[in-house]
């Protein structure tokens, strides 16, 4: 049974920090994508930073382009958003994601999320 849980979420300043954590079990983790989605209240789920299987390639939203940092351990089947720089509008639930596509499949894996809220 695939299982992502967050963690880290809580209540960040504007201009401070937090980190977010996503434990993953019940699948081979290395061979999947994983990434870091957010929705904010009213607002569609989007995109926040994708990394890719090994970890040489990362991919970010604008929104958070030069403050948000993805990386993983795959030896310890993690992944990790740290954000930094946090602005009012990062206030979403924040979700790990797990993705392998292959050519007749699509094999795609969502935590229960955490929620971050930006506010002084």
């Amino acid at each position: 049974q695939v299982q992502l849980e967050e963690s880290g979420g809580g209540l960040g300043q504007p201009g401070g920090s937090l980190r977010l954590s996503c434990a993953a079990s019940g699948y081979i983790f290395s061979i999947y994508a994983m990434g870091w989605y957010r929705q904010a209240p009213g607002k569609q789920r989007e995109l926040v930073a994708t990394i890719t299987l090994g970890g040489g390639t990362t991919n970010y939203a604008d929104s958070v382009m030069g403050r948000f940092t993805i990386s993983r351990d795959n030896a310890k089947k993690m992944v990790s958003l740290q954000m930094n720089s946090l602005k009012p509008e990062d206030t979403a639930v924040y979700y790990c994601n797990a993705r392998r596509v292959l050519p007749n499949s699509d094999y795609n894996y969502w935590g229960q999320g955490t929620q971050v809220t930006v506010s002084s």
